[in-house]
């Protein structure tokens, strides 16, 4: 198992969730006395511009940052595990509408799709949760209908069609089993995408806004300082490459679990 990116993984929602229960600073205070320190003692990642420390910062901004991470892939995990064994179970007109549908969406571009509707929106947590679902459900929803359309090719699932069987009680009790790995490995590379993806709007200005603040938004007020100091970048840099390393073998390493079940079988 991937120890090392589980460790991460948990380290970082505690100290997200509950790290600022035992960090005393405030992360909206403003001190003129100490801007843009370097990372001491004191200041464990350094202050910013306006002399807000940034350890504070980050612990305050990974929580929005990992809800809408979280929040956004279970939900397009979700969407896409709905529509994509519905259309390999219903075939058909169902199939061909779901074929149509995956199309329209997938003619734009994921982020400039993200990029347009975020423009007609003020932005908050729960708008961008909605936002980056309604991108992200279609690998998740393609690679659903592939297998199911395995499963419904299965002799046992016609003799239960044939027998009248509930079609609720042949979708959950025979369809998700078989389905919950390929679930679990889309939703953690959903998490990773989404926290990516919120965080490339808060960097372009169009995410989170002020007081509020994530990761992609610590990174952004640090782009006009970064020659005279780094540390304001790259601390909420290195948090969004730690998750997104970390859910990333994570995944691969769920895949390999489903890939040696499907031979085994």
């Amino acid at each position: 198992m991937p120890k090392f990116s589980i460790g991460i993984l948990v380290s970082v929602f505690f100290i997200s969730f509950f790290g600022l229960y035992f960090y005393s600073i405030d992360p909206y205070f403003l001190n003129p006395d100490t801007i843009l320190l370097s990372p001491s003692y004191e200041h464990f990642m350094g202050t910013d511009r306006l002399g807000r420390d940034i350890f504070a910062r980050i612990m305050q901004g990974g929580q929005v940052s990992l809800i809408i991470g979280v929040g956004s892939a279970l939900i397009a995990s979700l969407i896409g595990l709905l529509l994509g064994s519905l259309a390999g179970y219903f075939r058909g007109g169902v199939d061909k509408g779901f074929i149509i549908l995956v199309d329209l969406f997938l003619t734009f571009p994921t982020f400039f799709l993200l990029l347009a509707l975020v423009s007609y929106v003020n932005a908050s947590p729960w708008v961008l949760i909605v936002i980056i679902s309604i991108t992200g459900w279609m690998t998740t929803a393609r690679l659903i209908r592939s297998e199911s359309f395995k499963i419904t090719s299965q002799p046992y699932i016609k003799i239960l069609n044939i027998a009248k069987v509930s079609k609720l009680k042949i979708l959950f009790k025979y369809y998700a089993p078989i389905l919950a790995p390929i679930y679990f490995v889309s939703f953690t590379f959903g998490v990773g995408g989404a926290i990516l993806a919120e965080s490339g709007l808060s960097f372009l200005g169009l995410g989170i806004v002020a007081p509020q603040m994530s990761w992609g938004t610590i990174l952004s007020g640090g782009k006009d300082v970064v020659e005279i100091a780094w540390w304001v970048s790259f601390f909420p840099g290195l948090m969004i490459f730690l998750v997104t390393f970390s859910l990333i073998n994570i995944s691969n390493y769920l895949q390999q679990l489903t890939n040696k079940k499907q031979i085994q079988n």
